[in-house]
């Protein structure tokens, strides 16, 4: 039984792919198809049954559980819709990147279940990460502005390697504003636990942030990561009552989620989803000056000289007028750090920046993580579950399950 891999690009959409794949008409190489039921593993699936839950109360994925697919971790999510797929019996499933936000244990647990039924189901892997590649695929293509291109074996990541080419080989651009920071550590701390009723989270976690750390954020679905960095941004009310301390005040003494934000850059993939108008590149990046979506203001000439500097550290130096949605999710995510980071804050937060990229573009935006990390004073906490080829985190924090909670084991 013939399996197909299909090696998708950051700047190349493959709904079209998608659609051709399970509905026709189906391209050359797969009309083996035609007369099979197709099921699609995505998280723009796993996206759709969550909207059912919340607008319409209708369980689907989950109707035989009492929790809402909402609260689930992303491997609960993705073992959820892997099992309704499965129960529609199909004749071919198609995954999509399946393999992203998930940990290692996860990621082995679907490989070992998607080999199990490969012997009664053709599987179509679109993957953008070369190693994710399942071992048992044996025809190969690769998707690329709208055409399928067939290849005797794994094709060569294409696009440019930060590996061996310095892609942002400039000095970083100055802040407008140089903050000053009178006290020890950033983020501190002490013993701190979470329980949300009668589950343990997190179990007496010790970490202190100082300005210019370079710290990774590490642990198994479900661990406490979101949790974690939501003590840290003020916004989890369980902070409230412990020996937390964030910017140099305790949490509780009086400071306002406003104050502790403003100190903090923020990068996830789905923030882009919020910037959905005709904003220009150069207007995303000054728009991170003024904590906007959008900018609603006339910006000034040292404003317009600061977003050149960025771009012409991106090499994006003659894109400043473009709109940001007409660029490739990989460059996006590079305006989206930059945009954290024109600043320069206190903390940057990057929660799995290289999600959803293929092999150059994640290879890109560790580059210039790594670049911010040694040549600024902000101190980096970069989430993932990926290891992440090529970083060079200062420490690292391992959240570790255990009966009372994650706790916290520190790498150095």
């Amino acid at each position: 039984m013939p399996h197909w891999a299909i090696f998708s690009e950051t700047s190349t959409p493959v709904r079209e792919l998608l659609d051709l794949l399970l509905h026709g008409p189906y391209p050359d190489g797969f009309k083996a198809l035609e007369t099979k039921k197709g099921v699609l593993f995505s998280t723009t699936e796993i996206a759709w049954f969550i909207e059912e839950e919340l607008r319409h109360d209708r369980k689907i994925l989950t109707k035989n559980t009492p929790q809402s697919l909402q609260s689930m971790s992303s491997g609960e999510r993705k073992k959820a819709l892997f099992s309704y797929l499965l129960s529609q019996q199909p004749g071919y499933m198609i995954l999509d990147n399946a393999f992203d936000n998930l940990d290692v244990e996860t990621r082995e647990y679907f490989t070992a279940t998607i080999e199990s039924i490969k012997d009664s189901i053709h599987i179509i892997q679109v993957l953008s990460r070369r190693s994710d590649l399942l071992p048992f695929i044996d025809r190969f293509t690769s998707w690329h502005r709208g055409q399928l291109y067939w290849h005797k074996k794994v094709p060569i990541s294409a696009g440019p390697s930060a590996k061996e080419n310095n892609h942002f080989d400039q000095p970083l651009p100055s802040p407008s504003e140089q903050v000053v920071y009178k006290h020890g550590s950033l983020i501190e701390l002490k013993n701190v636990s979470v329980s949300y009723g009668d589950k343990p989270i997190l179990d007496k976690i010790n970490w202190k942030i100082k300005p210019g750390d370079f710290w990774e954020l590490k642990g198994a679905n479900g661990s406490g990561k979101t949790t974690l960095l939501s003590l840290i941004t003020g916004d989890n009310p369980k902070g409230y009552g412990q020996d937390l301390y964030l910017f140099g005040h305790k949490k509780g003494s009086g400071e306002s989620v406003w104050d502790i934000k403003k100190e903090i850059g923020y990068v996830t993939p789905a923030l882009t989803d919020r910037f959905r108008g005709y904003h220009t590149i150069e207007h995303m990046l000054i728009s991170g000056l003024v904590d906007s979506v959008g900018l609603y203001i006339q910006p000034t000439d040292e404003q317009k000289k600061l977003a050149a500097s960025w771009l012409s550290l991106l090499g994006m130096k003659e894109q400043g007028n473009n709109y940001f949605h007409d660029l490739g999710k990989g460059q996006q995510r590079l305006i989206m750090c930059a945009r954290a980071m024109i600043k320069q804050p206190l903390l940057l937060i990057l929660d799995e920046p290289t999600s959803d990229l293929d092999d150059a573009s994640a290879e890109l935006v560790v580059q210039l993580v790594n670049k911010l990390g040694k040549e600024s004073t902000t101190a980096i906490v970069f989430v993932s579950h990926r290891n992440e080829p090529g970083l060079t985190p200062k420490r690292i924090l391992v959240l570790e399950q255990s009966l009372h909670g994650s706790v916290g084991n520190i790498l150095r």
